[in-house]
């Protein structure tokens, strides 16, 4: 109890208060619950059944029983799980993105350099802005969205664009990825990417805990965290089989795209079979980190990833299918 009392801490002090106010007014408006009530019932539960403060409501405990309570992995179960799977000398090659790009160099589809490659070749720059409309800039470290731009090659010249990547602390600068047309019928916003999430057993025995498709709704990024959808995917098929959903529990599921109205239910994923036999050769590859959340691009001419996430995000993986998963956890 001590331990989850500080975890409890913990959210405290990375909790998104904007978020918290709207999810009170509304679960006041909708059940007719004080915001004394709820905070009473979001610290017991949050210390019953190892959740955050926000995922009381996002995992809608408000309507659930303890047994279906018990089902759900909240942020401090997978913590504690993802620690244990990906032990924090060996999770580096996750965490920072040129190492990541070293590592599965043979899964990465599109051009990448490091700020040092720059500096010391000028031509890079050269032809980085003569030969593409956009580039991205990331921060090695950055995660759900954040360290990120995207510009436009026409706002950058090769004088300017070392300063503005140290300005903003970017470590690294990559090509735009076109990604396969199906998606971008489905949301032309963002290239949006598969999450698909795996494990290894002590014998290295390989399993998929789910798949996801992330997709964009008016914003550069695909990200739940940043307001976009989640939905589920068949993992033999590769067709989404549910509706998108958002982590804002303000917000209804979507049948349809909402710019697009791309239908979600029964879309295809194409090149399904190279998906996954890529994510199952990756996940073997380097062994020692034994549950990681992949996420992959789709082109034209196949899949690739873009990265893998040791501390990959229990909304996404749950959320979309309206269940608890923890179970998967220990099987």
């Amino acid at each position: 109890m001590i331990k989850r009392t500080l975890y409890f801490a913990y959210y405290l002090k990375q909790l998104n208060w904007k978020l918290l106010k709207k999810f009170i007014a509304h679960t006041k408006e909708k059940h007719g619950i004080s915001k004394a009530k709820q905070w009473t019932l979001v610290f017991k539960n949050s210390l019953k059944y190892n959740i955050s403060i926000l995922e009381f409501y996002q995992f809608d405990f408000l309507n659930k029983d303890h047994k279906e309570k018990l089902k759900w992995a909240g942020t401090g179960t997978l913590y504690e799980y993802q620690l244990k799977s990906n032990p924090q000398s060996e999770r580096q090659i996750l965490d920072d993105k040129r190492l990541f790009l070293k590592s599965y160099a043979k899964y990465v589809v599109n051009q990448v350099h490091i700020l040092e490659e720059l500096e010391d070749d000028a031509k890079l720059i050269d032809d980085l802005l003569s030969k593409h409309k956009k580039i991205v800039f990331k921060e090695a470290s950055g995660k759900c969205g954040a360290g990120v731009a995207i510009k436009p090659t026409s706002e950058l010249s090769p004088s300017t664009m070392l300063d503005f990547m140290k300005a903003n602390n970017f470590d690294m600068v990559e090509t735009y990825i076109q990604q396969h047309e199906a998606i971008n019928q489905l949301s032309p916003s963002a290239v949006n990417t598969i999450r698909i999430f795996t494990k290894l057993d002590e014998d290295n025995n390989y399993t998929v805990l789910g798949c996801r498709m992330r997709i964009s709704v008016d914003c550069e990024v695909d990200n739940l965290a940043a307001g976009n959808l989640a939905a589920p995917i068949d993992e033999t098929t590769g067709v989404i089989n549910g509706l998108g959903v958002y982590s804002d529990i303000t917000k209804p599921p979507e049948t349809y795209h909402p710019i697009t109205q791309t239908k979600l239910p029964g879309f295809q994923i194409p090149y399904w079979n190279e998906i996954m036999a890529m994510v199952k050769e990756a996940s073997l590859l380097h062994p020692q980190n034994k549950s990681i959340g992949w996420d992959v691009v789709l082109t034209p001419k196949g899949p690739g990833l873009i990265e893998g996430n040791h501390d990959w995000c229990k909304l996404v993986w749950q959320l979309p299918v309206n269940q608890g998963l923890k179970e998967k956890l220990s099987n």
